[in-house]
């Protein structure tokens, strides 16, 4: 009932995206941590997975290893579906024998898509393709972009409802977290909101305090200055 997308840049940031015709899809399915990794789990999702797979990344198993250790005591694995991408090396994928068909998952370096009761395999081959072909457009655009041809080859066979785009880059906090729990067009409403926070909301973020300035920006002339030239940026891009 849910295609998902994580992604790693160049720099180990991880990007997420997922959708479904599933309410508030993006509430419990993905996951990520700094400097560990990001995962999704989806199907018939166990919300556990996040929390003890990012803890077990943490402790230097590997993907696979981390997957083996999730689903060894869970009699509903056959029923889910969970990849994994950690912020170095390839990802990895459990994709149960009861997940409904269409389902199935692709792996690459820096990328993981899986997806489960969709129209087709074509659904997570155009969103991984799709995110490729935007290379060097900032993460967000290319996770739209990625969700947007998955769409148009057919996504959740049932129709949509609901998608999420996550960004997590050098904090311990999300750089960017937007949800559309219950729309007719989320992929439209997603990309609105996406635009909107590029006004004000993501360039104020990078004023607050986090790991490399522990008391950020406090000064609202210098915060509205950055904002001024954040926007100039994006604008000349």
């Amino acid at each position: 009932m849910t295609w998902s997308i994580l992604a790693r840049d160049e720099s180990g940031y991880f990007g997420m995206a997922i959708a479904s015709r599933f309410f508030a899809v993006g509430s419990l399915c993905v996951h990520s941590r700094r400097g560990v990794g990001a995962l999704s789990s989806q199907a018939l999702l166990n919300p556990l997975y996040g929390p003890a797979g990012l803890d077990l990344l943490a402790q230097q198993l590997s993907p696979e290893q981390t997957i083996a250790k999730l689903i060894a005591d869970d009699q509903g694995r056959e029923q889910r579906q969970l990849h994994i991408l950690p912020f170095k090396g390839l990802p990895a994928a459990h994709t149960g024998a009861a997940c409904v068909d269409w389902c199935g998952h692709i792996l690459e370096d820096g990328l993981s898509v899986a997806g489960n009761m969709l129209a087709g395999p074509k659904v997570i081959e155009h969103t991984a393709q799709a995110f490729k072909d935007t290379r060097g457009k900032p993460m967000g655009e290319r996770l739209l972009a990625a969700l947007d041809a998955g769409q148009a080859a057919g996504g959740d066979k049932r129709g949509k409802q609901a998608a999420a785009l996550k960004i997590h880059n050098d904090e311990d906090y999300l750089q960017l977290d937007l949800r559309v729990d219950d729309h007719e067009e989320p992929f439209v409403e997603l990309r609105r909101l996406y635009d909107k926070s590029l006004e004000r909301f993501q360039p104020f973020l990078e004023c607050l305090p986090g790991r490399h300035r522990p008391s950020g920006i406090t000064e609202r002339s210098e915060i509205d200055a950055h904002i001024e030239q954040y926007l100039a940026r994006i604008k000349g891009a």
